[in-house]
């Protein structure tokens, strides 16, 4: 039964993640600021370049099919290409032709469709502005790939990062039993794959880094996961898997032992986690206890769509929040939102089919408000925990819950033309437009504090 149950389990986000393999050409050349997006969804100062490095790890662990039935994994290399966004000095980005980011995803069928992005980044050779910067890793969803997330590493290097979006190399699948072995490899891979980059990065060791690592402030390091990425990022983080139960319970022997001596991050060497809809596994089959999302230490940002049908909302995202307390965390939610609430914004044509739209775009909210809404909430956060800004806490910290309560009042016939909310308006989200803080929830727990759905793993105790 209980693997009867896993395979169900699978199942269900193969139909998922079959919608999410159907991709169609296009996409919008990013011009970097749009009129309504909130203050800090704007790009910094900085001009910025981009350049891709492949890291060979050792010692990794993955397996085939067979290994479902046999239990045997097989130890050896692992190469992943992770493309590096940072600030250059002024006037370098003059000297080469901006990035542009194209993606072929394989479908079902054999066929395969195109993605394209133009960027505002310089590739390659460009020197790098002075000083050292903060560090920020990104770990995409199953499926996903490096550049998905250009738009927001663009706009994080142009305020004073460096940022690392690891291609995980999610292997493909044509039907159930490949999925199931794909996605095994995934639960597998995640975490260790955001933990081999992390100490190459702060090693600075690896061939083509060696310039770029000098310019990183290891001590300043924090970890963006998106779906499986935040369930990497969790582990990462700190928490313990569960490792014969729950959907680890389900993967080969050896992938399990291989699991249980990963571990997670040295403490101290990340010191902010942002989780954008990350996948545990939902609540009544997680991949960690309670108990062990307590072991998070980090402060933590995460942003979810309240109607999250791939990773669940009160049962997934809202349970991990809930259970974090280990830590001071927020939860930015896109109210009716599905699942695709981060990643590259993607504009279709009449002539875009279905399933492409499906995958790279949300039902209810426009791609490039929500580009534009992540960018402002992760830029706030980012900096007052790693660069100590502590004029961002008001652009986290928000007067009411549900950013539609907010209060501005004006009076007859003013004019504001999109001017930003401020200290003098208290009562309104700052930052935000009048009128245009709407359809948002920011909710915030302390340290010690349980959010209403946790106390899951007390209450199946108590029912035993």
């Amino acid at each position: 039964m209980k693997k009867r149950f896993w395979a169900l389990g699978l199942v269900a986000i193969a139909g998922a993640a079959w919608g999410a393999s159907t991709v169609f050409s296009g996409g919008k050349t990013y011009d970097g600021t749009f009129a309504d997006a909130p203050e800090l969804g704007r790009p910094g100062s900085y001009p910025t370049g981009t350049d891709t490095v492949a890291f060979t790890m050792q010692n990794r662990t993955s397996f085939g099919r067979a290994a479902l039935l046999t239990g045997q994994v097989e130890t050896g290399s692992r190469t992943l290409s992770v493309q590096i966004w940072y600030p250059i000095a002024s006037g370098a980005e003059q000297s080469s032709a901006l990035a542009s980011y194209a993606h072929e995803l394989p479908l079902p069928s054999g066929d395969s469709f195109s993605v394209n992005w133009e960027g505002r980044s310089v590739e390659g050779n460009v020197d790098l502005a002075e000083g050292a910067f903060p560090l920020v890793v990104l770990s995409h969803g199953y499926g996903g790939w490096n550049t998905q997330f250009s738009h927001l590493a663009e706009h994080l290097a142009s305020r004073g990062y460096i940022v690392a979006s690891i291609a995980h190399a999610d292997l493909p699948f044509d039907g159930l039993p490949s999925f199931l072995t794909s996605f095994s490899n995934v639960l597998l891979a995640r975490a260790r794959d955001q933990q081999d980059v992390i100490a190459a990065l702060l090693d600075g060791t690896t061939p083509g880094l060696t310039t770029l690592a000098s310019h990183i402030d290891p001590t300043k390091v924090a970890l963006i996961g998106y779906s499986m990425g935040g369930y990497g990022a969790i582990t990462t983080a700190g928490a313990p898997l569960t490792i014969d139960e729950g959907p680890i319970g389900d993967l080969p022997a050896g992938a399990r032992e291989a699991l249980a001596a990963d571990g997670s991050l040295p403490a101290g060497t990340i010191d902010a986690l942002v989780l954008l809809a990350p996948w545990s596994g939902e609540k009544t089959r997680p991949a960690w206890s309670e108990k062990a999302l307590r072991e998070v230490a980090l402060p933590t940002l995460m942003i979810a769509g309240s109607e999250d049908d791939v990773v669940g909302f009160e049962n997934g995202a809202r349970w991990i929040f809930d259970s974090l307390s280990g830590t001071d965390r927020r939860l930015l939610v896109f109210q009716n939102a599905r699942h695709n609430i981060a990643g590259n914004a993607f504009e279709p044509d009449a002539a875009t089919p279905f399933p492409a739209i499906e995958f790279l775009s949300e039902p209810v909210w426009r791609g490039t408000r929500l580009n534009a809404i992540n960018q402002h909430f992760i830029t706030a956060f980012l900096d007052l925990h790693l660069k100590g800004d502590t004029t961002k806490e008001a652009f986290l910290d928000l007067p009411v819950t549900k950013a539609v309560d907010g209060v501005w009042t004006t009076s007859p016939g003013e004019q504001l033309n999109g001017r930003f909310a401020g200290p003098d308006e208290p009562e309104h989200w700052q930052g935000f437009q009048r009128r245009w803080a709407v359809g948002l929830e920011m909710h915030r727990l302390a340290e010690g504090e349980t959010g209403p759905s946790a106390g899951y793993d007390q209450r199946e105790a108590s029912e035993e």
